[in-house]
């Protein structure tokens, strides 16, 4: 009879375990059907090097289409323009420029033959009405100011293309800031003072300044100096992962301050302190050997190296998990509120974990944010609620300065 007892609680405890989790994905699924969803950083556009890549059609590789978002549930993507920093002379910034724009070029057509599908974003307003429209809202953002090179008037000419953030730096320093991680140290302490001019020429036109990646004091330096929120497009906090890529605590109370909003990575290596991972280091570095500089590369070789750098990926990584991905959200939570934090994967670009390798995974993330007990008015601060008001503020701003200029 004990037995016969036992055996019967572990059934029961075992139907109960397995409804609340369907409670959960029917309750997720609801709440990505009535919100808009934003993920504001994906390099899916590098696949452009491939013509025949197409947005519309569900791929095996990678992480990010259209297909897949929808089964996500996922509403709006930023699609990065992504340069690489290079060489800083004026051969460089007229080669990277004209990369930049095939890139916008790329991204436009892509949305464009998938018109049933998606459609161009330019505001948070438009984001609200694409989704309304049941399509998907294809954002722009552009990582690296570096094809900006020394020409400030290129800051409007991506904004007329469809850019609504740049980030300032990359991994090295350039002309506009320090980077986080350039091996060779800080260059300008900060923000340069042409970066400066950058910042409020950004402020001007209405384009988010993009945080991720810039050295500390190139943070505080461009806190003191913008008059609009900026955001971290794709970033997660240094208390619980020690990279430089991250935000200290004191960061994020300065963001606080700032009106702005971080967007948190899922790359594993911001999200836990990596473990020794000697033969995937020994991989990428043969790699890197048998190709060189990637920006140098012809169009087929990148395209094989990308190739490549995946299938070292799918073998040798050890990945975070979506709870790293949500501690990182209660982290920010608890330091400076709700209305603060939002997600920007980094998809293709070396952001997944486990649970949330593509877009088509995404509800994962709310699921594990209902868990813990994150309301849906959380969620969707969350998910959009906090970029969109960024988004607004970036553009009330231009139009406040727009209308200064005029009177």
């Amino acid at each position: 009879m004990k037995i016969l007892i036992k055996v019967s609680l572990v059934i029961f405890l075992f139907i109960g375990c397995g409804t609340r989790e369907d409670q959960l994905i029917k309750k997720a699924d609801r709440i990505h059907s009535s919100i808009l969803t934003v993920d504001t950083h994906c390099d899916t556009p590098m696949e452009f090097s491939d013509p025949s890549f197409d947005l519309g059609v569900r791929h095996e590789d990678g992480c990010v289409d259209f297909p897949r978002m929808v089964e996500g549930g996922l509403h709006a993507e930023f699609f990065a323009v992504f340069i690489g920093q290079g060489l800083r002379n004026d051969s460089s910034y007229k080669k990277v420029h004209k990369r930049a724009l095939d890139l916008f070029t790329a991204i436009h057509e892509n949305v464009e033959k998938n018109s049933e599908m998606a459609e161009m974003a330019y505001s948070a307003n438009d984001a609200y009405r694409i989704k309304k429209a049941g399509k998907i809202a294809a954002f722009i953002g552009v990582e690296n100011g570096y094809p900006i090179g020394l020409d400030i008037s290129r800051i409007k000419e991506f904004y007329d293309l469809g850019a609504r953030y740049i980030t300032l730096s990359h991994t090295k320093n350039n002309d506009i800031c320090d980077s986080s991680t350039d091996p060779g140290g800080p260059e300008s302490n900060g923000l340069s003072p042409f970066g400066t001019e950058v910042v409020k020429e950004m402020n001007r036109i209405g384009i988010m300044v993009d945080v991720s990646h810039i050295s500390d004091k190139s943070f505080y330096d461009v806190l003191s100096v913008t008059g609009a929120p900026v955001i971290a497009s794709h970033s997660s906090c240094r208390a619980l992962c020690g990279s430089a890529r991250n935000f200290t605590d004191n960061m994020l109370l300065a963001l606080k301050d700032n009106g702005g909003v971080i967007q948190i990575c899922i790359l594993s290596n911001y999200l836990k302190t990596p473990e020794p991972n000697p033969e995937m280091t020994d991989k990428l570095e043969q790699l890197q050997d048998k190709y060189g500089n990637y920006n140098d590369l012809p169009e087929e070789s990148k395209k094989l190296m990308h190739s490549e750098y995946r299938e070292i990926q799918k073998r040798y990584e050890k990945l975070a998990t979506v709870k790293d991905v949500v501690d990182h959200i209660d982290h920010v939570v608890q330091v400076i509120g709700i209305d603060y934090v939002g997600i920007g994967t980094d998809f293709d670009g070396g952001g997944k974990v486990e649970g949330c390798r593509t877009a088509a995974e995404m509800k994962n993330i709310t699921i594990e944010l209902l868990r813990r007990g994150y309301s849906k008015g959380d969620i969707t601060r969350i998910w959009s609620g906090n970029i969109m008001r960024v988004l607004r503020e970036v553009e009330k701003v231009a139009d406040t300065l727009s209308a200064k200029t005029i009177s």
